[in-house]
C-alpha cells in the first residue's frame, strides 16, 4: 500500500506587502504549526519517506520542518516548481515521477491547487478548503507510482491544526 500526504503550507506572512508573493515567509503561527501537526504525524506512527515541495519560501520551510521532525535532511527535500501554483497535472506528475523506492509521499503546496485536486481523487470525501498546515491523506494501490492516477485510492484523513482527528477514518 502506498500513501501520499498532501499539506498546505503553514500559515505566511503578509507583514510586507509588497514582497512578491513567491518569498512570502512563515509567519510564527506558521512555525509553530508546522512542528505541531509533524509531530502528530509521528505521533500517529504516520511514515513519510519523501519530500517534495513547491520551491517558495513558505512551502520550502514548512516541508523542512516536516523533515526535521521526522529526522530528515531539509536537502533531501526535492523541489518542483510546478507546484507553485499548481494545476492537477503538477501533481498528477509530482507522484507520478517519484521514485518507486518511496512508499510514503509527502506533498507540500498551495491553494486552491490542492484542494481542487484531493477532490478530484475519491468520492468518499470533499473538502471545501485545505487550511493552512492542513493534511489530507490518500492510500492507493498502485504497484508503481507511475500507476496511480488509474489505480484504486481510498480517502485515509483529513486533519489540520486545532482538529487533531476529529474526522479520520478507520
Amino acid at each position: 500500500m502506498r500513501s501520499v500526504l498532501f499539506i498546505r503550507h503553514a500559515k505566511s506572512s503578509w507583514d510586507d506587502p509588497l514582497m512578491n508573493d513567491f518569498d512570502r515567509p512563515l509567519n510564527d503561527r506558521g512555525k509553530k504549526d508546522a512542528p505541531q501537526m509533524a509531530k502528530y504525524l509521528l505521533e500517529k506512527k504516520i511514515q513519510i519517506d519523501s519530500f517534495i515541495s513547491s520551491p517558495a519560501k513558505r512551502a520550502r520551510k514548512t516541508a523542512a520542518l516536516f523533515a526535521k521532525a521526522f529526522g530528515i535532511d531539509e536537502n533531501a527535500i526535492q523541489l518542483k516548481s510546478q507546484l507553485y501554483l499548481p494545476d492537477e497535472v503538477a501533481f498528477s506528475h509530482a507522484i507520478e515521477t517519484a521514485s518507486d523506492k518511496y512508499a510514503h509521499l509527502a506533498i507540500f503546496s498551495h491553494n486552491p491547487g490542492i484542494t481542487h485536486f484531493v477532490n478530484s481523487l475519491t468520492s468518499q470525501v470533499r473538502v471545501d478548503n485545505i487550511p493552512t498546515c492542513g493534511i489530507f491523506g490518500i492510500k492507493s494501490n498502485a504497484i508503481s507510482w507511475k500507476d496511480f492516477e488509474k489505480a484504486e485510492k481510498e480517502f485515509w484523513f483529513f486533519d489540520y491544526p486545532g482538529n487533531h482527528g476529529l474526522t479520520h477514518s478507520s
